[in-house]
């Protein structure tokens, strides 16, 4: 990418890139296009104007205030900004407006390009059920389940009993784990049906929801992948995030330490198909439940974005995932190419830190007084903070992403708990304590851990 010329914007001038997000990510995208070429606006609400962001980019509009709604979610005032800035494209990072197909297609029809896949993509991979039903008809596999639609508690409990208890209950148009109940047993499933549908209405503003099998003994491994559009895909290997509280991924790896040569072929395959199948467009990541017991994988959904645990992908392939969005999305050329193996010569480690309480998961906003961060050989700090930072009540409570990596899965480890001991935030609590527990147990040592494992596991000395 930076051997060939920076593309010109559509004004003639330096290309230019709308940043609709805040935190690290919208750091990470700044000094993706700083290192191709391209100019940077910054969009931010007012509480974030001291943001690492801000102060990278060249250009930075503040468009409204910590409520969501009125900023980083309002697609209209994003949009007018973007074209009042002379913005060839805008690059919405995760969260936020990252999966909204109505945002990609107000950004199409304003002529501007969407750092991401089509709004058509956005929509059937959103969709858990028209998801599942993509992934069927390209024959990838699913995990035995049925769609509830329009379904009363008793057809639906006909239903989970036909797919066989335990079940899971998804939301339909869920995500970030809400609407979710696992039902392990008949008598309880009609009260955790009203209870997830109501759930999944209020917060996605749809009660459809779907049963599937619940894989007890389950591991979370996605796969990376980047798609040209006309069906070409990259694949750059899996990803492991089996070390999860409620659904919520905290500690990530690549690769995955408990495949089987055959097994991360079929699972390359399958994201493969899926990708290809829908002509998807950018980065995007498949997403499978593997069962430890049957040694099976199933597909549950696809993410139509850049995902937040990235970087262990890009350290152990030698790639720039970001950078590879942005100049797919000025030139239409996928910069990347497959490895010659989807098993790396390497291994990584990635552990989200964040402002919680590490028994309860609470938020502890605040301001940092003092930030030391880790370095050294095999170590890199994804954060948008800094000494002086308040960390902020109104958003994510992340503070940095530590990814550590080595020639092995033992040396990951040793670096990363190196890199934890050495980093020092004086303020708000963290999570850092947890991670420390986490990586000197046996059962991560010896990969043992499931996506519930944590739940159940006290790691900081006081039960949860």
């Amino acid at each position: 990418m930076s051997a060939a010329p920076a593309p010109v914007g559509r004004a003639g001038e330096r290309y230019r890139v709308l940043v609709a997000n805040r935190g690290e990510i919208a750091v990470r995208i700044v000094r993706a296009c700083q290192e191709l070429g391209f100019e940077t606006v910054v969009v931010h609400s007012n509480v974030d104007r001291d943001g690492l962001a801000v102060r990278l980019a060249d250009r930075a509009v503040c468009i409204g205030p910590a409520d969501v709604t009125r900023s980083y979610r309002s697609i209209e005032t994003i949009v007018t900004v973007a074209e009042a800035a002379g913005c060839d494209a805008i690059h919405p990072g995760y969260g936020f407006l990252a999966e909204n197909a109505a945002f990609a297609r107000a950004i199409a029809e304003a002529g501007l390009t969407f750092v991401g896949p089509s709004a058509e993509a956005i929509d059937t991979m959103g969709d858990k059920i028209a998801a599942r039903e993509a992934a069927e008809k390209l024959e990838v596999p699913v995990v035995p389940g049925a769609t509830l639609t329009d379904a009363t508690p008793e057809q639906a409990l006909a239903a989970a009993a036909a797919v066989g208890f335990p079940v899971l209950l998804k939301a339909a148009a869920g995500g970030g784990g809400k609407g979710i109940r696992p039902v392990l047993r008949r008598e309880d499933f009609v009260d955790q049906y009203l209870e997830a549908s109501a759930e999944a209405l209020a917060v996605f503003g749809s009660g459809e929801m779907y049963v599937e099998r619940y894989v007890q003994a389950a591991r979370h491994v996605e796969v990376q992948v980047f798609g040209d559009g006309a069906g070409g895909v990259v694949v750059l290997g899996e990803r492991d995030c089996s070390v999860q509280r409620r659904h919520q991924k905290l500690v990530e790896e690549s690769p995955s330490p408990v495949l089987s040569p055959e097994t991360r072929t079929a699972l390359t395959e399958a994201a493969r198909a899926l990708t290809s199948g829908i002509n998807y467009s950018g980065a995007g990541t498949v997403e499978f439940l593997y069962d430890m017991d049957s040694r099976e994988f199933f597909f549950i959904e696809m993410n139509t974005r850049i995902q937040v645990e990235h970087p262990v992908t890009e350290v152990v392939h030698g790639v720039d995932l970001v950078a590879a969005q942005l100049w797919f999305a000025a030139t239409g050329e996928v910069p990347i190419t497959e490895p010659a193996s989807q098993l790396p010569a390497a291994h990584a480690i990635e552990c989200r830190i964040n402002a919680e309480d590490p028994r309860t998961f609470m938020p502890r906003p605040g301001t940092i007084t003092e930030l030391d961060l880790p370095g050294g050989i095999g170590v890199r700090i994804d954060t948008h903070c800094t000494a002086g930072y308040t960390i902020s009540p109104y958003y994510d409570s992340m503070i940095a992403k530590v990814i550590a990596w080595g020639p092995t899965r033992d040396v990951a480890i040793a670096r990363m708990s190196r890199a934890l001991q050495e980093l020092r935030i004086d303020g708000p609590t963290t999570t850092a304590p947890l991670h420390l527990g986490v990586l000197a147990h046996p059962d991560f040592a010896g990969s043992r851990h499931t996506t519930t494992w944590l739940e159940t596991t006290d790691l900081v000395g006081e039960p949860r």
